[in-house]
Order: structure tokens, then sequence, then C-alpha cells
């Protein structure tokens, strides 16, 4: 399967100036969040993948206007097609704004889907917008990780975990593929393509 990931900044490749060939071989589309809905809405339509997406610290406007046609994975376990994908959106506490939780209530969040992923034995792919606590993220406490996400993928050794909100303007900050064990954590920004 062929999944395009996206994070935090649209793509002016698949945006304003697409091609079909663009997407023509994508079997799905993963949104790690700060995405304006409308961008979402024209990648399922005129991609043909599903799009499951998680909101970002930036994206309020969705609760108003949520991106058409996509699947909100935010908080539970999906499966498609067999895949198994946890979805927890969001960022670290920083201002209290919309979609930001201290690290206990994101660990409240992640224990509610407990029974869920123990049903499927696990999950393969962890997406989220926030990085885990000392993987990708910065010492700031807006862009702090979250170390939940770390238990998580010690506990479940997904095959990927999906993020944004760490920019590539981060500069030296910036990374965008790494492993954890058997993991591989890949920061979303902009787009990325991979198989599974």
């Amino acid at each position: 399967m062929k999944i395009l990931a996206v994070a935090d900044t649209e793509s002016s490749m698949l945006w304003d100036f697409y091609q079909s060939s663009y997407l023509a071989d994508i079997d799905l589309i993963l949104s790690a969040g700060d995405l304006d809905p409308d961008y979402l809405s024209f990648l399922v339509t005129l991609g043909h993948a599903p799009v499951l997406y998680v909101p970002g610290n930036h994206d309020s406007v969705y609760e108003r206007r949520p991106p058409s046609g996509c699947v909100n994975i935010d908080g539970r376990l999906y499966v498609h097609e067999g895949l198994r994908i946890l979805g927890l959106g969001g960022s670290m506490l920083y201002n209290g704004g919309p979609n930001q939780y201290t690290e206990a209530a994101m660990r409240r969040r992640a224990m509610k889907s407990y029974f869920a992923v123990r049903r499927q034995k696990g999950f393969d792919i962890l997406l989220t917008h926030a990085p885990a606590r000392g993987f990708h993220d910065l010492p700031d406490t807006a862009h702090r990780g979250f170390e939940v996400f770390n238990t998580l993928i010690g506990r479940w050794n997904p095959a990927y975990h999906i993020h944004g909100h760490i920019h590539d303007t981060y500069g030296s900050a910036f990374r965008r593929e790494d492993r954890r064990g058997d993991t591989t954590v890949i920061n979303a920004c902009e787009k990325y393509i991979f198989d599974i």
C-alpha cells in the first residue's frame, strides 16, 4: 500500500500545480494536522484515495468546517484494509488554545483507545500531530513532544509513527526520518510518500 503523509504546509505541487499523475498510485492519505480543510477536501476528491486525519494545534476551523469527505480518526483506532491506525491529534498545552493538552491529558486520551488497540492486537501506524518526546521535538513548550507516544511505541511496536508540528523551516532541528527500535518515525511536514 502506497501512503501519502501530509502535515503543516500545503504542497503547491499537490494543490496549485496539481496533475492527476501525482496521486494516481496513492492508496491512502494521512494528514498529521495544521492543514487547510479545503486542501484535504481537494486531495480526497481528486486523489481517489481516502484521507484520514488528526487535528493540529491550529485546526480550530475543523470544528466549524471539517474537511469534506475525510475521516477524523483523532482519539481512536481506525482500520483501513487491515491497516491499523491509531490517531491522536493536538500539541502540548502552551497558550490554552484548542487541540492543546498536558502530558496527563494526552495520556488519558491514549488510554481511552487501549481496549480497541488490545482487541486489534496493536496498531501499525501511530498518527499524531506532535512528535514523541525526544524524537524530532524541540525544547520549548509549544514544540515539546509527548512522552506517552514513546510509551505507545515501546508497548505496541508499530511500523510507523507519522507526525507533523515541526516544520522544515526550523533549520537543523528539522528531521524527516528516524528509527526508534523497529518503528520508523516520519515528520510529514508538507508531504512524504512511503510503502507499507
